[in-house]
């Protein structure tokens, strides 16, 4: 067996990366690194972390000596390795990641951050696990830049399950001035949320650094169903001709629960195929009801939840459906032709009902399916 190495020529290692990092940080290009405190730099996933020196500033740790700082009640050699390990990460970290972001304006009024483009290079994976202050940062301000903090969290995550109904409308202002150890401390904020609001934000940067308009910033958060309908319906909208049947049910009714699939559950789904006639005939609320086991009151009450999860992912998709119905029944002309449009009626009262449906029980709005 090989012998190991002695502890003193780790100290020796350690001791003369702090020194060359220490000496690296006199450099005016870090003046904004030195602000920071070194909790900036630490992950998720990181162990053994210095928690006497996390909330300290660089500029405070780098004035200590590497004795100075290793004499400090309750850290040890592993933890003085964490600490030189983050200083190193702090010292990879481009200054201009660090610097105030300023929304610049475009020629046609869009806000877009800094360096946008579609030929920028594209953030890495998504990892919750490896997000940083510094790329949150990043990412906060890219939502700051395209002017997005009215928008509701539910509207951009990948599945609503994911959130509780509640945090559903929760604007992403919210969270845009602060950091993640205040979101992660905050109440009802549990590990599922903050990955939650972690991979909306991260996506959002993606987009911000391929998009050029507002018309394609909109365009891309979009999901993909809700983008297909949406051209759709845009397309009959401006056309004379009435949709047969199997273009009503490919190209607004299936996007639609798909989406649908993708955000509510189970049960929500199965009743939306009883009122779509996707397996049988078009069935009533009662007759679902019936067929489900369910009290007419839950029904009304799953029916209230698809109709709030279709006005999240498709903000505009009421007008321009009632916008549609209303062209389409000119066109048809007589009750025959509207009669051959009954899936499309009956989808249109099922995703974006004229009136709010009234149940007999709370809405879901205190208790999330997701978890």
């Amino acid at each position: 067996m090989q012998p190991t190495k002695p502890r003193t020529h780790d100290r020796v290692q350690a001791v003369s990366r702090f020194d060359r990092l220490r000496e690296m940080f006199r450099d005016p290009r870090y003046t904004s690194h030195l602000e920071k405190p070194l909790a900036f730099w630490a992950l998720p996933n990181d162990r053994r972390l210095p928690s006497a020196f996390l909330n300290r500033t660089l500029k405070d740790l780098l004035d200590s000596s590497y004795s100075e700082l290793a004499a400090t009640p309750g850290v040890g050699s592993k933890k003085m390795l964490s600490l030189v390990d983050l200083l190193a990460r702090a010292a990879d970290t481009d200054p201009a990641d660090l610097a105030p972001v300023a929304i610049i304006p475009r020629r046609d009024g869009d806000h877009r951050a800094p360096g946008a483009g579609r030929g920028s290079r594209r953030a890495a994976g998504f990892n919750p696990n490896q997000v940083s202050e510094v790329a949150w940062g990043k990412w906060r301000a890219s939502v700051v830049a395209l002017s997005l903090e009215k928008e509701p969290l539910g509207r951009l995550i990948p599945s609503l399950r994911e959130l509780p109904c509640a945090g559903w409308n929760t604007p992403l202002g919210q969270y845009t001035g602060r950091t993640l150890a205040e979101i992660r401390n905050m109440k009802t904020h549990g590990r599922k949320r903050v990955r939650a609001i972690l991979e909306v934000f991260h996506n959002l940067h993606e987009i911000a650094s391929r998009v050029e308009t507002m018309d394609e910033l909109a365009d891309e958060m979009c999901s993909r169903p809700v983008r297909a309908v949406s051209r759709w319906t845009q397309q009959t909208l401006h056309g004379e001709r009435v949709p047969s049947r199997g273009d009503v049910l490919d190209r607004f009714i299936r996007p639609l629960l798909e989406q649908l699939e993708t955000d509510a559950p189970a049960q929500a789904v199965r009743l939306a195929r009883f009122r779509l006639g996707i397996d049988g005939p078009i069935t009533s609320a009662g007759e679902a009801a019936r067929r489900m086991g369910l009290t007419r009151a839950r029904v009304y009450q799953l029916l209230n939840m698809i109709n709030d999860i279709l006005i999240l992912r498709w903000p505009g998709g009421r007008r321009r459906v009632h916008d549609l119905c209303d062209h389409l029944t000119i066109l048809s002309g007589d009750e025959a032709a509207l009669a051959k449009l009954d899936q499309f009626f009956a989808a249109v009262e099922l995703f974006y009902p004229r009136h709010r449906r009234l149940t007999l029980v709370a809405t879901p709005g205190k208790r999330g399916f997701g978890g």
